[in-house]
Formats: structure tokens, sequence, C-alpha cells
């Protein structure tokens, strides 16, 4: 792609450098560790579901079991193994049993490892499969029913009610939606654990659990052939259950996650160890199903200003971009995340927006980026809220993003109706379709505003991330230089969750997953 902003390669090369070195000083890391979280993914993934007489469930009573019998180190596949091998029972079998003290697998003799191994991967391999069918499925809707062009357009649905939801989201899809994405129920990224079945009682979102998955899914399939257009489904991993999440929708045929680095440690005060080790095996299970990953870089503008630290936004999308490359996930499933979100009364400030949009595009220029639409300064005023994401729409289609989510007239007054989405997506649509081929037709002045300031965004930021790999990720999140937010190593939620792997530890998923069917 030719640069529009005479951007300096070599500086950009830099930047990935540093954020290739911070991505590699992690892992090193998180290959030693594993939490909670990622072993209640495992057991998931083995078939394990259901919850128990109090509602508990049955993943969370495994993985609690083998914590307090201190085997988490070995890692649950190792203990469900050798349980196989010593009863013939099916990992849901197992989980019932210890669930109502049946069975104890942390007192059963210890099976030639072999053997372990042997049960165990052919309970991974037949999981694998059934991901790996739901990806070409997707695959075969997109060529026998077709989709939607770039940017495709995203909004949301959060009734709370699973049931309202699909009214919603198929009410969207047929006024010209191509992402639902179905919020969560308010601080469902803190729960430890993931609700079962239907829900109906969320506040500010929708419960996340399987079951609302497959309801949407089937919603959206039905829809799909309806409209002529395939309809993804997108929901949140992310929080203490990330992982966990991301199986669920790699199981039902999610399309789109919400899956970052460092948004839970930012604004959701997870411990930072936690939220790493979480990251990369979801990440993994995302690259494998086929599933869009949405990274969180626009919540940076929310508590930090938009045009002093628009460098930070650019530093990580390069560090995500490395962590999820680490974690065998293509560029062209990289939603990497930025805003509009400059103060509308700054002069020029559509410039600048269109300068860091322009940037972004050319710098990742396989991902497909996710523009998100002013909020922080947005009224209540419908009228010059309107023209607020008109004006976000412009600079989406000038710069070609990818997944564009609509902003809402209605922001800041309450949860948009179903009239507030077919406005939006009526204006994004007349804009799209009028100005389609303007990034075609336009260059920018040499040394003029735009150029200017998309190339000190740039040195900002590869300075920042030089600064990151010589002191390293931990600290500089410690000092809060991201979206001024300070957090401890040893601070946040879920730190009693990670522990250090033993020399037994394996994960069969990581091995058959990574390599996807890329």
């Amino acid at each position: 792609m030719a640069s529009k902003l005479n951007l300096d390669r070599r500086l950009i090369e830099k930047a990935r450098s540093s954020a290739r070195n911070i991505a590699e000083d992690i892992q090193s890391f998180i290959d030693k560790r594993t939490t909670v979280s990622v072993e209640r993914t495992i057991a998931r993934l083995f078939g394990i579901d259901g919850i128990d007489d109090i509602e508990r469930p049955l993943p969370n009573v495994l993985i609690d079991h083998i914590k307090e019998g201190g085997g988490l180190s070995r890692g649950v596949a190792y203990w469900l193994g050798n349980a196989i091998v010593h009863t013939g029972k099916t990992p849901q079998e197992i989980a019932e049993a210890v669930s109502i003290g049946e069975l104890d697998i942390m007192k059963l003799p210890i099976a030639e490892e072999k053997k372990i191994k042997e049960e165990i991967n052919k309970l991974a391999v037949d999981m694998v499969n059934r991901i790996k069918k739901n990806r070409e499925t997707r695959e075969r809707y997109l060529k026998e029913i077709g989709e939607g062009r770039k940017p495709y357009l995203y909004v949301i649905v959060a009734t709370g009610n699973i049931y309202e939801d699909v009214l919603q989201a198929q009410a969207a899809a047929k006024q010209g939606a191509d992402i639902i994405a179905v919020i969560r129920t308010t601080a469902q990224s803190l729960l430890d654990y993931v609700p079962y079945g239907p829900t109906t009682e969320g506040f500010g979102g929708t419960y996340a659990t399987q079951e609302n998955f497959k309801i949407m899914r089937k919603a959206l399939d039905e829809v799909s052939k309806e409209v002529g257009r395939y309809i993804r489904l997108c929901n949140y991993c992310s929080g203490l259950c990330m992982p966990e999440i991301a199986a669920m929708g790699a199981m039902e045929r999610l399309d789109v996650m919400l899956n970052d680095a460092l948004y839970g440690i930012l604004f959701r005060d997870i411990n930072m160890q936690r939220t790493l080790i979480d990251q990369y095996f979801s990440r993994i299970i995302n690259g494998f199903a086929g599933i869009i990953i949405n990274t969180g870089e626009d919540n940076y503008l929310t508590t930090a200003d938009a045009v002093e630290e628009a460098h930070t936004v650019l530093a990580s999308q390069f560090i995500n971009e490395q962590f999820a490359l680490k974690a065998g996930i293509p560029e062209q499933q990289m939603g990497l995340g930025h805003a509009f979100e400059m103060n509308p009364s700054i002069e020029n400030g559509f410039l600048w927006e269109l300068a860091q949009a322009q940037m972004a595009r050319e710098i990742f220029p396989n991902a497909p980026l996710k523009y998100m639409p002013p909020t922080k300064f947005m009224t209540g005023n419908i009228f010059r809220g309107h023209i607020q994401d008109a004006l976000f729409n412009m600079v989406a289609i000038m710069t070609n993003q990818g997944i564009q989510l609509l902003g809402m007239l209605t922001e800041a007054i309450h949860t948009p109706f179903l009239q507030d989405r077919a406005l939006s997506i009526e204006n994004a649509k007349y804009i799209f379709n009028n100005m389609r081929n303007l990034g075609d037709e336009i260059s920018f002045k040499e040394g003029g505003i735009i150029q200017t300031r998309a190339q000190e965004v740039l040195k900002k930021a590869a300075d920042m991330l030089e600064e990151i790999e010589k002191e390293g990720l931990f600290n500089i999140l410690e000092q809060g230089k991201f979206a001024g937010v300070k957090r401890a190593f040893d601070g946040g939620k879920g730190l009693d969750g990670v522990t250090l792997k033993d020399d037994k530890y394996f994960n069969p998923f990581i091995e058959l997953m990574i390599g996807g069917v890329r």
C-alpha cells in the first residue's frame, strides 16, 4: 500500500520490532504458568458442562477440586486422563461424580503417562474437529449466502433478555446490519464463573452463556437466509472467564469476539498476570475457530485525551498484533481497535481523526480494523450527535476501515431503540454508498496538517514501545502509561487463580489448534 501520509517505514518496523520483543518477553512468562480459567476452559473443551445442585458450573467444581487437592500445576488434562484410565467414565460423568462427592480424582493411583495422554488426545481431537466444522459451516454460508460490504455495519443489542435480544437483532439485520454484538450484563467480566442456560434478567446487557450463544446463532442463521447476507454474531471474551467464553463461542459458531490483551487489567482491575495468561489461550481458540478478535484501544480515550494520548492507542495496537501472532491469529482476524473520540470543538479535529484512521490502515493493511464511534463528547443533543456520527462514518469510508460500530444519535440518553438503530444504519449506508471510492481519489498535502499529525503520533508510539521494551510491560502498567490507569503486578482480581506449571503439565489443545487450518 502506497503511503498517503509519507510514513517512515523504518520507524514502523522499529515500533513493530519493539512490540515483538515485548510480546516475546511476556510469552516466556505465560508459558510457565496456567490459571483456573485456562483449566476450566480445557474442561469445557473436553465436554464438561452443566451445574450442580446449588448452580455451580461443573467446570468450576472440578477445577476447584483439583486446586484444593494441590494439583492445579499439573493441569486438568492430566487428572482427567488419569481418571478416565481408572474409571472408564467420560469427562462429564467424572465431573458429576466429583460434584456429589462420589469420586476424588486426586486420590486415584497414577497411571502410565502414555495412557493418560492417549485418552486425552482422543477427546481433544473430537472437539477440535467440531470447531473446525463450525468454521467450515461459516465459510460455506459466506460462499452460498454472501455478506455485506466493508466496512461491516456493526450494531449492539442490550436488553438483558436473550429472547428480546433475538427480536432486536433480527430487526437490525433486516435494516442492514452485518454484525450483531450482544452486550454483556454489567460486571459479568468480574464473575469468576460462566452462568448457565438461557437468561432473561441482565442489567445493561445480557449474560454471556453458551445457551444464549446457541439461541442467538440460530436466530441469526434464520435471518441471514431471509436477507441474503451472512450476519455475524459478536460477544465478549474478556474478564475473569476470557478463555472459557472463547471456547463457548467456538463451539457455538460465533464470528467476532472482543478479546483485548490489556482491557481487563486497565478497566476492570483484573490482575495483569491472570489476564495476560488467559488472553493467550483465548486467542489460540479464536484463531483456530476463524473468529475475528476486536481489541479495545478505543477505551483508552474514555479516560485519557484523544489528542495527547493518541500514540498510546497505536502502541497498544502494535502490542495486540504481536500477542495475536503469538497465538496463531492471522492479520485477517485482527480487528485492531481505535476510535473517533476527539473533542468536536477542536479546530481541524476532523483532519486529525482522519490522520489517525489513515495511519492505522497503512500500518496494519491486512487487519479488519474496528472503528468505534464518538461517545465521550456526545451530549444528548440528537441532531448534533447524528452529525458527529456522520463525520465518523465519512472517515471510515475514506480510510477503508473494516468494522464500523455505528454511533447512535441517542448516545448519552438511553439504550438504543429500534428506530435509533434504523437511523444510524441509514446514515452509514447513505455515506458509504455516496462516498464509496472517495479515498481512492484523494491524497494529502505533503507537510500538511494530516501528514504531520500522523508522523508525530507514529514517532511518539515508537518511542513509547522502545521504553516498554526496556522497562517491561508489567512495569509500564504499574506506572500508568496506558489510559492513565495504574495497576499493581500483584494487585487486582484473580491473582489467586494463577499457578506455575510443573514438568508433567500438558494442554493438548494448544498443539492441535495453534497451527490451525490456515
